[in-house]
């Protein structure tokens, strides 16, 4: 269905921001893209926007320094908590606003994180619990979905809507038939957002995949979160085009099927981008069996008894897109920004300039 984004009032680039040591403007022409996962998540309904009024909450404060360290132009943000009058999210965009990074122009619309549907999806024998939602969460909303930008938002599309049965070739494992006729495929949300740039329109391809663990022998969550990367492959419009948000899943370490994201990654552009944070990060543990690149991880997990530090924050332009500059926003220790970046979240802000191609 069709979604109107909410407009407030232009905006421009934020009044002079501190950036990081390294981290310069978008070149003359270019737009700077971003994601990112802040964890802004709670345990319960109305306590992300308690937590955020306070003026108090280390983690906002964090969140917020790190943002307008990167001020991107265009921001999608996962892990962050939906409520229905979008009270949360205006109350953490005044404080951005206030730290000069004005995004004017937001949606939120609800995700199927915590959304009820009734009946025992997860087959455990009991209803009500957060894997009964149509994607794991303790109320409805809980690690939602934002964008954030300086520039107008049009009618968004949200496909989160689709029963996962009905993709084409999807993985679902076998189901009740009650199950099935109301399981979504999106664990969070997929959105396709147009955005009015300067110099021409782009659409943003928006999603935040469950993580393919936590689940038994039939891979549910494995197999769904390579379907949600799949959705996209039949979806990729003809025009300007960029996938961001959270995939969940590195295309070449940890658990998952990477199958459906390593096509996406072909179909676009993918910049590659890198921080000197990730590639100082200790070598231990899990992280010492990895194949991938560490420069590339954007996110600081657990090395032992975790999955080790993975790049799954993604920001995919389409090949029509001039890339003039990328990176991870994870300063190595000592570094303007490392404690602000390491006390918001265990994910770091993936950024990518584009430009339009001549």
């Amino acid at each position: 269905m069709l979604l109107a984004a909410l407009a407030i009032a232009p905006g421009a680039r934020g009044a002079a921001p501190v950036p990081q040591e390294g981290l310069q403007p978008p070149a003359e022409g270019s737009v700077r893209l971003a994601t990112w996962s802040p964890e802004l998540t709670r345990a319960g309904p109305g306590l992300l926007l308690r937590d955020i009024r306070s003026g108090t909450d280390p983690q906002v404060a964090a969140a917020v320094q790190v943002i307008a360290a990167a001020d991107p132009d265009v921001l999608v943000l996962t892990g962050f908590d939906w409520d229905w009058g979008g009270e949360a999210l205006a109350a953490f965009a005044a404080l951005l606003a206030k730290a000069g990074a004005d995004y004017p122009y937001r949606h939120a619309g609800q995700p199927n994180a915590g959304l009820a549907t009734g009946l025992d999806l997860d087959q455990d024998g009991r209803q009500g619990g957060p894997g009964d939602a149509q994607g794991f969460g303790l109320f409805t909303g809980q690690g939602g979905m934002a964008v954030l930008s300086r520039h107008p938002l049009g009618q968004v599309t949200d496909h989160s809507g689709t029963l996962w049965r009905d993709l084409p070739g999807n993985l679902m494992p076998p189901a009740p038939p009650e199950v099935a006729a109301v399981q979504r495929l999106s664990s969070v949300a997929h959105w396709q957002v147009p955005v009015s740039l300067p110099a021409g329109g782009l659409t943003l391809l928006a999603w935040s995949a469950t993580p393919p663990v936590f689940d038994g022998p039939d891979d549910r969550n494995g197999r769904r979160n390579h379907d949600e990367a799949a959705f996209w492959l039949r979806h990729l419009p003809p025009g300007r085009f960029a996938l961001m948000g959270k995939a969940n899943l590195d295309p070449e370490d940890g658990e998952g099927r990477p199958e459906a994201l390593r096509a996406l990654i072909a179909a676009a552009r993918d910049p590659a981008p890198r921080s000197e944070g990730a590639a100082a990060a200790p070598q231990a543990g899990v992280n010492a069996r990895q194949r991938g690149d560490p420069a590339l991880d954007t996110a600081d997990w657990a090395d032992e008894g975790g999955p080790g530090n993975l790049r799954v924050d993604l920001v995919l332009p389409s090949p029509d897109l001039a890339v003039t500059g990328s990176g991870v926003l994870w300063p190595p220790p000592g570094m303007p920004l490392a404690e602000a970046a390491a006390a918001a979240s265990r994910h770091r802000l993936v950024w990518v300039d584009v430009r339009m191609a001549q």
